[in-house]
Formats: C-alpha cells, structure tokens, sequence
C-alpha cells in the first residue's frame, strides 16, 4: 500500500527527509526517529518520486541536499512548523511559560537550525528567549538567575551539578598551507577571557613553556575561523569545525595535544512554577537529541 496518495505530501516523510539533511547519514536519522534504516530510504525514494526531483546526494561528507532539495528545505520547515502549531493548540497539547535559554555561540547553528524550531513548533505558547555567549559567561549568568536552562561546557568555570551530554574534540587549527615556525611566539586567534578553548590552548602551551601572542581575538566563531583560514591565526576549534581550507596541527607540529571539555546540560535554580514544565520539555527534547552524540554525528557511519 502506498504511503502517500498522489495528490499529497507525506508528512512523515517530509520529516525523515529534514532529518536526513540535518544529520548527514540514513542511519542517524532513523536512530533519531526510530524507524529503520530501509523505512526511511524508502520514505526519501517516494517523497523523490512524487517530486519528480533528486533531493539528495551521497558526497563525501554524508547525505546533502541538491538546490531542489534546499529549496524543499525551506518550505517543509514552514509547513511543519505550522502543522505542529495547529495541532498543538488544538489538542492543548502545547505548554506556555518562558524558557531563558543560553548556548555557546559554537553550537547556534545546530540548535538555532534544527531543535529550538521544533521545540516551538511543539509548544507555539512557550515565550523562548536564547542568547549566545562564551561558558564561563552562561554560567554566571544561570548563578545570577538570567538564565533557566543552559548548554555549556565544564571549562573554565565549571558549574557543580548538570548533566553531562557529550565530549569535545579540540584541536589546533591552521590554514592549509600554514608554515609554522618554531622559533617564533605562537600567533593565536582567541575567544574572549571565559571561553574554555581558550583556556584549555593556553594550560597547553603554558604546561610547555611555549611562547604566543593574540593576533587576533574575537567573540565571534565565524570571524575566528576566518582568521584561521586566511593564514592571520591559529586557533582551537572543535575538529568537527575544521573546513577544508585548514588541517590539524599537533604534537608533530611541535604543539602540545588538547583535553576535550565536557557539554553539560544545566537548568536554573531560580524559575517560575508556570515556566517549570517548559524548561523541562527544552531539556528533555536536548537530552534526546544530544545525549552521547553531541551536535555533529560521524559522517562516515554507515548509511
């Protein structure tokens, strides 16, 4: 039996093809939306077929999608977006209340792409205020009450409580075609004073008695990889970061190796009795989103 008539879109299938383009690999979205592997290669074949259209292609980095399919990219999100809505407010399925939430800017573009959208697709009466900025900063701010629910890393102030959702991978990162020259201080693009790649760079270097300088230093991770790219820096940036303009530096480049920092989830102390259950359905959708897998999954998984 088919699984859409042929005047419909699935919206299933429409869900498993955003998954899909968000996490790279058949297998990592079935995991997410706990089907099989073959269930959603068939619901991306049919959605291709009722289409007329390619909407996705195998390259090196994964599954991504064609122009037709960044195109349906666009238009599923809204359509779902107000389903979801819809449903929510009819049902009474939906919460209300007000989520502070904080993140490290690092991680905007996964969460800002994908889960926030569809934690307020859920709940269309939630009052969701996000904010950027480095750990160290978030986790003074969750101290003081500005904040309800926060992901941030364990460095360099790290937060009693939480729970523990994955594992960084920092790296040193230079441009391609860098040339790096033992003989002179370490030109260093930086994140400010409370950002823990800073700070685990810099117990690296000082563990080594290395010399370095701020050539650069930015709030901003885009400027910052910029920097890196151009050949201005070198950086710490999580290695799933690395573009294909830069390479990996180490202990065969001379420079000491890094220690990952832990991504905790932490939800404030100071809330309402009204925005309680919001906070917690936000944290609930991040565990499961993020628990042991963290924002980018292996490319190269099976599919």
């Amino acid at each position: 039996m088919s699984e859409t008539s042929s005047g419909t879109l699935d919206l299933e299938s429409l869900r498993s093809f955003l998954v899909v383009a968000q996490l790279g690999t058949l297998a990592a979205a079935a995991e997410q939306r706990h089907r099989t592997v073959s269930a959603i290669s068939m619901q991306i074949k049919r959605l291709e077929e009722r289409l007329a259209t390619r909407l996705l292609i195998r390259g090196a980095r994964g599954m991504t999608p064609t122009p037709a399919g960044e195109a349906l990219l666009r238009e599923a999100r809204a359509l779902l977006g107000q389903h979801d809505r819809l449903l929510a407010r009819f049902t009474g399925q939906g919460l209300s209340g007000r989520v502070r939430f904080g993140m490290p800017e690092d991680f905007a573009r996964e969460l800002v792409g994908q889960i926030l959208p569809e934690f307020l697709a859920r709940h269309p009466d939630v009052l969701l205020e996000t904010v950027t900025a480095t750990s160290g900063a978030l986790a003074k701010r969750l101290e003081r009450g500005e904040l309800t629910l926060a992901v941030l890393l364990d460095r360099p102030y790290r937060l009693e409580g939480g729970e523990a959702l994955w594992r960084t991978s920092p790296v040193w990162a230079a441009a391609r075609e860098y040339v790096l020259d033992p003989e002179q201080p370490l030109p260093l693009g930086l994140h400010p004073v409370d950002c823990p790649y800073r700070a685990i760079g810099l117990e690296a270097l000082e563990a080594e008695g290395r010399s370095w300088y701020a050539v650069f230093t930015s709030t901003s991770v885009n400027a910052l990889e910029t920097a890196v790219e151009s050949g201005l820096a070198i950086g710490v940036l999580d290695r799933e970061r690395l573009t294909p303009a830069m390479r990996e530096l180490g202990p065969a480049d001379g420079l000491p190796a890094l220690t990952g920092a832990e991504v905790r989830l932490h939800l404030g102390q100071r809330m309402s009795a009204a925005s309680k259950p919001a906070v917690e359905a936000l944290a609930a959708l991040l565990h499961e989103r993020l628990y042991q897998r963290g924002l980018w999954r292996e490319r190269g998984a099976a599919r």
